[in-house]
C-alpha cells in the first residue's frame, strides 16, 4: 500500500513523504504573504455590516466605570463574570457586535460548532449549571450560553453593543483610562481589559476581478440567510435549490458548512487551494444521567486540566475527553516512551514524533479514499502535511458531501483561483458560471494588532503599544505590560499558549484579572503595574523556550505559520511558558493564591 493509504508508518518511505510535503508546500508559497488578502473596507465595507441585529440609537456615555473591557466574546464574559464574583459589578463591556458572543455572534453559518469538546470548550458550565446537549455543540447553543453568562452575572446592564473603540489612552492626571468610540462615547475607566480575539476581522482573498462579480456574494461570518434560506439551527437552505453556488476556501469553516450547501444547492463548486485534514468527529448527544454523575463540585476545572495534561505533559492516567486531539498526543508519547531512556535524545524524539504523525496522517488520507467514491476527487482531498501544520478538522459529513451528484471539487493545485468575472470563477482557464460566491476565507492573522483592534493603546507618557512591542511582545504572564498601568491583556502568548483549547487560556486570565483587581480594592491601590524588572525576567524566560510549537516554516502556508513567511526573531516572543501549558496553569494558580502578586506594584 502506498502513501495516503492505511499502511503503517513503518512501511512508508519517509524521505519520499518529506519530499512530497515540501513540494506541496512550495507550490503554495506566495511572496506577498498576508498581503495576498484584502482588508475589508471601502467597496467591501458591506462585508462588515451586521445582518443579525439593527443598530439601536443611544446617547453617548460620558461617565466613569471601574472596569471597561473591549471585546464581548468569551474573554470579556469571563473577565466580567470573575469580577462579579469578586464583587466588582461596575463593569462595562464594549463590542462592535449587537450582543455578546464574539466569534459566535458573527459565525452563524450552517453547521458551525465547536471543534474541541463542549465540556471543556464552553466556559463557566459549572457556575451556570448548563449541560451541553452534544459532545460538540452547535453555534446557536454556544451563542445562547454567552447570553446566559451575560444575564447571570449582570453584564448586560452597562454593555455597549454596536460600538467600536476608537482611542484608549491613559490619563496620568486622573489615574484612569479614557475611552472614545465611534458612537460619540467619551468616558473613563480605572481598569481596562483587552480581549479582541485572534480571529475576528474577516478577510477576502485578493483575487483579480473580485469587484467585478455581478451575482450575490458574502463572507461566511456574515451568512445571508435571506438569500440561502434556512437558519443557524440547521433548517435546509431551500432558496438554493435552483442556484449555482461557489465556495472559495476549504478550511475549518468550509468543512462545517459545505455538507449543508451540498444537500441544498442545485450545483456546488468547492474551490480548493489546500485540503484540510479531516478526521472522524464522532459527535453525539450528552446523556443527562451520565452528566449528573460527572458534574460534581469542581468538575470542569478537572476536565480542563485533564485535557491539557493529556495533550501536553502526559501526567494524566485517564483521558476524559477521548477525541482526535488526545489521540494524536497519545500516539506521540507512546512512541517516545517506547525509546529506551538513554535514547530519548532530541533527534530520536523528533523521529518518534514524525512516525506518530505519519501514521495518523496516513489514516486520515486513507479515510478520504474510503469515503469519497470518485477516485480523482478523493486524491485531491488528501492533505499532504503534518497534522498540526494547520488547524486539524474533524467531521462526519464533509467528505461524504463530495458524493452528492451536484457537488464538484475544483482543485487549483495550490495556485488558488485565477480570477473572478462578472459571471463566475476562473480556474486554469475554465470559467464556472455561478449565481453566488461564498467566501470561506477566514480572518486576519499576522496583520498589525492596532489594525485589527481599531485603535492603538496609548500608555504612560504617550507611548503606544505598537511602539513598545515593535521588537517583540513584552509582558508578565501575557497579561500585564509595563508602561500600561491598570490594563489587562487576555490572549495566549507568553502564558500557557494552549492552542488546542483556546478558552482555557481565557478562563485562566479572567481569574488573574479578578484576583488582581480585588487585591487593589482591598489595599486601596489606584494603580497596578508590572515592574520593568519583572517583565524583563519573564520575557527572558519565554525566550529561553522553544517558541511557537505549531506552524513551522516547513509547513504548507496558512495562518499558523504566517502564510509561510519567516516572522523573524520577533516571533519567538509570542511563545509560551517553556515548561508547557500544564506547568503554567499550576504556576499561575500558585502565584494568585500566594497573595503576593510578585512582579506587580500596587500604588
Amino acid at each position: 500500500m502506498g502513501q495516503g493509504t492505511g499502511s503503517s508508518s513503518h512501511t512508508l518511505d519517509k524521505d519520499a513523504l518529506r519530499a512530497r510535503y515540501r513540494a506541496e508546500r512550495d507550490k503554495r508559497l506566495r511572496p506577498e504573504g498576508n498581503e495576498q488578502y484584502i482588508e475589508i473596507k471601502g467597496l467591501f465595507a458591506e462585508y462588515l455590516s451586521d445582518p443579525y441585529m439593527p443598530v439601536v440609537p443611544r446617547a453617548p456615555k460620558t461617565d466613569h466605570v471601574t472596569f471597561a473591557f473591549i471585546g464581548g466574546g468569551f474573554s470579556g464574559l469571563l473577565a466580567g463574570a470573575r469580577l462579579a464574583q469578586a464583587d466588582v459589578t461596575d463593569v462595562r463591556i464594549l463590542d462592535k457586535a449587537g450582543d455578546f458572543g464574539g466569534t459566535w455572534y458573527w459565525n452563524r453559518y450552517p453547521g458551525a460548532q465547536c471543534d474541541t469538546a463542549s465540556m471543556i470548550y464552553l466556559p463557566l458550565l459549572e457556575e451556570t449549571g448548563h449541560q451541553p446537549t452534544e459532545k460538540y455543540v452547535h453555534a446557536p447553543e454556544i451563542l445562547e450560553h454567552c447570553r446566559r453568562i451575560g444575564r447571570q452575572f449582570g453584564l448586560y446592564d452597562k454593555a455597549l453593543f454596536h460600538t467600536q473603540a476608537k482611542s484608549v489612552t491613559w490619563d496620568e492626571g486622573v489615574k484612569a483610562w479614557r475611552i472614545t468610540t465611534d458612537r460619540g462615547d467619551n468616558f473613563t475607566a480605572q481598569f481596562i481589559g483587552l480581549g479582541t480575539g485572534p480571529l475576528h476581522v474577516p478577510k477576502l482573498p485578493g483575487i483579480p476581478g473580485i469587484k467585478d462579480f455581478q451575482g450575490h456574494a458574502f463572507h461566511t461570518s456574515r451568512w445571508d440567510y435571506d438569500y440561502t434560506g434556512g437558519d443557524p439551527q440547521g433548517a435546509p437552505l431551500d432558496r438554493l435549490r435552483d442556484k449555482r453556488v461557489a465556495i472559495i476556501g476549504t478550511g475549518a469553516t468550509a468543512v462545517q458548512c459545505i455538507p449543508h450547501l451540498a444537500r441544498s444547492a442545485h450545483t456546488l463548486y468547492v474551490f480548493q487551494r489546500t485540503p484540510s485534514s479531516v478526521d472522524i468527529r464522532n459527535n453525539g448527544p450528552i446523556d443527562a444521567d451520565w452528566f449528573a454523575k460527572v458534574a460534581g463540585p469542581g468538575w470542569q476545572d478537572r476536565w480542563l486540566m485533564n485535557f491539557t495534561g493529556n495533550m501536553t505533559s502526559g501526567t494524566e492516567t485517564e483521558d476524559l475527553v477521548q477525541d482526535g486531539w488526545t489521540d494524536l498526543a497519545h500516539r506521540i508519547r507512546a512512541r517516545i516512551f517506547a525509546l529506551p531512556p538513554e535514547q530519548r535524545l532530541p533527534a530520536n524524539m523528533w523521529a518518534a514524533y514524525e512516525d506518530a504523525d505519519n501514521e495518523k496522517m496516513s489514516e486520515i488520507r486513507a479515510r478520504a479514499e474510503a469515503v469519497v467514491r470518485d477516485r480523482q476527487t478523493a486524491e485531491k482531498l488528501k492533505a499532504w502535511y503534518r497534522q498540526l501544520c494547520k488547524r486539524p478538522c474533524f467531521h462526519d459529513a464533509y467528505l461524504q458531501a463530495f458524493n452528492e451528484p451536484g457537488t464538484h471539487l475544483i482543485d487549483t493545485d495550490g495556485k488558488g483561483v485565477e480570477r473572478i468575472t462578472a459571471r463566475g470563477v476562473v480556474v486554469a482557464g475554465t470559467e464556472y458560471d455561478v449565481d453566488c460566491i461564498i467566501y470561506a476565507s477566514g480572518f486576519e492573522v499576522g496583520t498589525p494588532l492596532e489594525r485589527r483592534a481599531g485603535f492603538d493603546l496609548v500608555g504612560r507618557d504617550g507611548a503606544t503599544l505598537s511602539e513598545y512591542w515593535a521588537d517583540g511582545m513584552r509582558s508578565l504572564h501575557g497579561v500585564h505590560v509595563h508602561g500600561f498601568p491598570n490594563a489587562f491583556f487576555v490572549q495566549t502568548a507568553q502564558g500557557a499558549n494552549f492552542i488546542a483549547n483556546y478558552p482555557h487560556n481565557l478562563s485562566d486570565a479572567a481569574k488573574t484579572i479578578a484576583a488582581t483587581v480585588r487585591h487593589a480594592r482591598e489595599t486601596g491601590a489606584r494603580v497596578v503595574e508590572v515592574t520593568k524588572e519583572a517583565e524583563d525576567k519573564w520575557v527572558s524566560l519565554i525566550l529561553s523556550g522553544p517558541g511557537l510549537m505549531i506552524g513551522s516554516q516547513d509547513c504548507t502556508p496558512g495562518y499558523y505559520n504566517n502564510e509561510g513567511q519567516d516572522r523573524g526573531p520577533v516571533a519567538k516572543s509570542y511563545g509560551g511558558y517553556p515548561m508547557g501549558p500544564s506547568a503554567y496553569f499550576h504556576y499561575i494558580e500558585a502565584w494568585r493564591q500566594s497573595g503576593k502578586f510578585e512582579g506587580l506594584v500596587f500604588g
